[in-house]
């Protein structure tokens, strides 16, 4: 069920779409609330926040409080980095924010799971998935829910770069070379740098460098959300 859900939310062709693909895959998981916030820095001036969620309207009147972001553990912790927060009451005790806690619980916001994407040229992708009951306490179950919602992301990012950031701020669409196109298109049959060089005819180390190339003009951080990209951009078939 879940392996559905990577190819349509890659497939969501507006907002809404987008926002009913996340909450679907957020309930599959077996949390109740999510939220996916794209962030646009810029050198000169405000940074940029569109998010979609399904949180209750009274949790959002709630913690409508412009520094709430600057206070939460949860999200300072994704703002430094990509490493995956499991987070539960104690993560706000220890970062002097029981309160903060306490007001969210109300609401069903108990626990849960949070990652951030952090791409070039400015742009970032925080999901978060959240519950009312405790996490499993199996560990190898919470790491395969923890590994679901990281390949999701992966998934998601892209369209939400593409749906929910604003027109004038959406990245050109790159230009690969074709060496670079066919390094992308040999790692999508699943074939490793070593036999991409074989293929192509020259050495691993070459081969390394189309594909990171082609990571770069794409703006992604591994090479299979490059695939993932070139082919939503038409530029593999």
């Amino acid at each position: 069920m879940l392996l559905g859900s990577y190819q349509s939310v890659l497939e969501a062709r507006n907002r809404d779409e987008f926002r009913g693909e996340v909450v679907r895959f957020a309930k599959l998981l077996g949390f109740e609330t999510v939220s996916a916030i794209t962030v646009v820095d810029h050198p000169v001036g405000d940074t940029e926040f569109v998010a979609i969620d399904n949180a209750p309207d009274a949790y959002k009147d709630a913690i409508e409080d412009p520094k709430a972001g600057q206070l939460d553990p949860v999200m300072q912790h994704c703002k430094r980095q990509s490493v995956p927060i499991i987070w539960d009451q104690s993560t706000y005790v220890s970062a002097g924010q029981g309160s903060m806690w306490e007001a969210q619980a109300r609401f069903g916001f108990r626990t849960g799971i949070c990652l951030a994407l952090h791409m070039p040229e400015g742009r970032h992708f925080v999901i978060g998935v959240d519950r009312d009951q405790a996490l499993p306490k199996d560990r190898g179950e919470v790491t395969r829910i923890v590994a679901d919602l990281q390949l999701f992301a992966v998934h998601a990012q892209d369209t939400a770069m593409r749906v929910l950031v604003p027109e004038r701020l959406q990245l050109e669409r790159p230009k690969l070379t074709p060496r670079e196109l066919d390094s992308l298109r040999w790692t999508m049959d699943g074939k490793t740098a070593w036999e991409v060089g074989a293929i192509m005819g020259i050495s691993e180390r070459t081969a390394v460098l189309h594909i990171n190339t082609a990571m770069h003009k794409l703006a992604c951080t591994n090479k299979h959300q490059a695939v993932l990209k070139a082919l939503r951009l038409g530029l593999l078939r």
